[in-house]
């Protein structure tokens, strides 16, 4: 038996090494993203569940305002973020899922709320099918310009049929609060916001899966490049479109679920301001990251509460009172914007990327151990790029 057959025979009858032992880490990676998605959803609700035993009525309403706002820039950043589409209108499908939800509790109270729920999503859907097919040719300011049209034109109908959507009074809804069983426990104002939570985390979960699988990885190359993307045999009119059906459900199921918590539907709620107020504090918290969506939430909803307190704590005039959340909003953003570029999750990522770099071995000459690729700190106090969504298109 020559030489190299005879090392190839003792090759393999040689026993493979053990395999090392698997961190818990490595385990968590080797489930399905979906159950990945559905676990952090059930640990993120029980979460807020717990946090409604140690919290009174006012908190519960604004961890709902949390809940279905970011639900809302959740769906922009799968549109803005994910396939690179600029949109003016989103606060319009927001305006749609409310008038639904109101509509649907006046006309068939009988119905429950998870029908509502879906009823909503469905007619988002339908008006998502719409805009986002008569806008997938258009880019860039054109984009926006339609979008733009949108948000501005859609509030009008409500004084159009005036007597079927209240004008600008709009409509008052009531909606059932805590199941009997659990009255004595939670309060209406607390059940409101359990109920909220279980609707935003599926829906996350749900955002999640979409932006990790197959057609967020389409998304991604649309955003990039169009061209490039038709050249590989992506389609790119379908996946635009689709990024947009996902991202007015998405909006659509926020706004029902404000028009659940708040009990009142109004025009004046759902005005080209909202809609840019989202797109900006989703700059603010970090675009193509479902954690950039919850800071800019929480920044949405809590820096209004916050500077109001403040400025009254001052004995500011009202105007001054009024127009003071939109100065420090406005100057938190240019700060964040000048020395963070990727906005507050991006941070958190920079500092990450910094201790895990500071943590790995490295040898007497200065280089990484083990033959490892050297590292380097991406520019401007940006996350390092690893082949997911990137926080600009």
């Amino acid at each position: 038996m020559s030489s190299p057959t005879r090392q190839r025979a003792e090759r393999a009858t040689t026993p493979a090494p053990p395999a090392p032992p698997r961190g818990a880490s490595d385990r968590w990676r080797a489930l399905p993203a979906p159950l990945r998605h559905l676990l952090l959803a059930a640990l993120g609700l029980a979460a807020v569940t717990g946090l409604q035993f140690v919290t009174g009525d006012l908190t519960a309403l604004r961890m709902a305002a949390v809940g279905y706002t970011m639900l809302a820039l959740a769906g922009l950043q799968l549109l803005v973020g994910g396939s690179g589409q600029v949109s003016l209108g989103h606060g319009a499908f927001m305006m749609i899922g409310a008038y639904t939800m109101a509509l649907m509790v006046l006309h068939q109270p009988m119905l429950p709320l998870a029908a509502n729920l879906l009823i909503i999503v469905v007619v988002s859907v339908v008006a998502g099918i719409a805009v986002g097919a008569a806008t997938a040719r258009l880019h860039g300011p054109y984009l926006a310009g339609a979008t733009l049209i949108l948000a501005v034109g859609l509030p009008g109908l409500t004084h159009r049929y005036h007597e079927f959507l209240g004008g600008s009074n709009g409509l008052n809804i009531r909606t059932a609060g805590a199941p009997p069983a659990l009255q004595g426990i939670f309060s209406g104002s607390e059940w409101k916001a359990i109920v909220v939570w279980t609707t935003v985390v599926i829906g996350l979960a749900v955002l999640a899966t979409v932006t990790t699988g197959r057609l967020g990885r389409r998304m991604r190359a649309v955003r990039d490049d169009e061209t490039a993307a038709a050249m590989s045999g992506v389609p790119v009119g379908a996946t635009k479109v689709v990024a947009f059906v996902i991202a007015s459900a998405a909006g659509g199921l926020a706004g029902g679920l404000q028009a659940y918590v708040l009990g009142t539907v109004t025009p004046s709620t759902f005005t080209l301001a909202l809609s840019l107020s989202l797109l900006a504090v989703l700059v603010l918290g970090g675009i193509g990251s479902m954690w950039g969506a919850f800071w800019a939430a929480v920044a949405l909803v809590y820096l209004e509460v916050w500077v109001s307190d403040l400025a009254g704590a001052m004995d500011f005039s009202p105007d001054v009172e009024n127009n003071l959340p939109v100065v420090v909003f406005g100057v938190i953003l240019i700060l964040v914007l000048r020395f963070w570029p990727y906005g507050i999750q991006g941070f958190f990522q920079r500092m990450a990327y910094k201790r895990r770099t500071a943590a790995r071995p490295a040898t007497p000459n200065g280089g990484p151990a083990d033959g490892a690729a050297p590292t380097s700190a991406p520019p401007n106090g940006a996350a390092p790029h690893t082949g997911g969504s990137r926080g600009t298109s």
